[in-house]
């Protein structure tokens, strides 16, 4: 069996995700797993290469989308501790591999909101604009941890602590009261009306954060706006999104994702390594 060629590796949500393609594009392996911290990620990926009898030398390019990497310093100083996993790596924000894998290189919006929150513009010319993406100490409104956040503090009452504050003082907090907020989501499908005010908000957020980058990217007309995340998974949620930019008068045309962030970031790979086969 051919080697792989190129590798995407997407570490931008609560998964570890891998794929290996061939120089033909095909799927040489693929993989799924628990997302492990930044600094477990080479020996994780190392025992990777292990089961599927790849050597680094194999991989021509390897392109990592990790969360929490945004500036040209820490691409950098992550990809250099990545070196030794490939002929050449290449460290991106997760945020814009959802992009690519959305809209390409076209210009638009990509809304990513999951855990966090954050909206990535790319101009014509091809300079990234961000709003949001601030975490949850500062920032992540409408995300899902904003919405689990707001559920708890509306549900908690009195000296009713107990429930919320065995979650907060757990160590993935944040984790888990992002997890409160498929639960919130249903509730305000169903008309309950603390869930409906709390998803209404959590949308308007959303929302202001599009129409605010819009307006720094100076759109005239529709804007492209494409879509990342558990929340904007859901078709309903997303559609109550679409109606808070409108109603701020942003034309939006929505545009289906049209790959997964693992498979831009393993293409972008291929791309990388055709580029550098073809200079040899």
């Amino acid at each position: 069996m051919k080697k792989p060629l190129a590798v995407g590796v997407d570490l931008g949500g609560t998964w570890l995700r891998v794929l290996a393609l061939q120089d033909n594009g095909r799927v040489f392996r693929s993989l799924r797993a628990p997302a492990v911290p930044l600094a477990e990620l080479p020996i994780t990926v190392r025992s990777i290469w292990r089961r599927w009898r790849v050597s680094p030398r194999d991989v021509e390019s390897l392109v990592l989308a990790s969360r929490g990497i945004w500036t040209r310093r820490e691409r950098g100083r992550l990809a250099r501790r990545l070196s030794g996993l490939a002929r050449s790596v290449q460290v991106i924000s997760d945020v814009e591999a959802a992009y690519r894998g959305a809209l390409g290189t076209q210009p638009g919006i990509l809304l990513l909101a999951g855990t966090g929150s954050i909206a990535l513009g790319r101009t014509a010319n091809g300079q990234w604009v961000r709003r949001g993406g601030m975490g949850p100490l500062l920032g992540d409104e409408g995300s899902a941890f904003w919405i689990g956040r707001e559920y708890l503090r509306a549900v908690t009452q009195g000296e009713d602590f107990a429930p919320a504050r065995e979650i907060l003082n757990s160590p993935n907090a944040v984790a888990r009261i992002a997890a409160l907020a498929p639960r919130v989501v249903k509730r305000a499908a169903k008309g309950t009306w603390n869930a409906r005010a709390i998803v209404s908000a959590a949308q308007r957020h959303l929302a202001d954060l599009v129409v605010e980058l819009a307006s720094t990217l100076r759109v005239k007309g529709p804007i492209r706006l494409s879509w990342a995340g558990s929340l904007m998974e859901n078709s309903k949620f997303r559609a109550g999104v679409y109606r808070a930019a409108r109603r701020s008068g942003l034309k939006v045309v929505p545009v289906l994702p049209s790959e997964s962030p693992s498979h831009a970031a393993a293409h972008l790979a291929l791309e990388l390594a055709h580029k550098s086969t073809s200079r040899d």
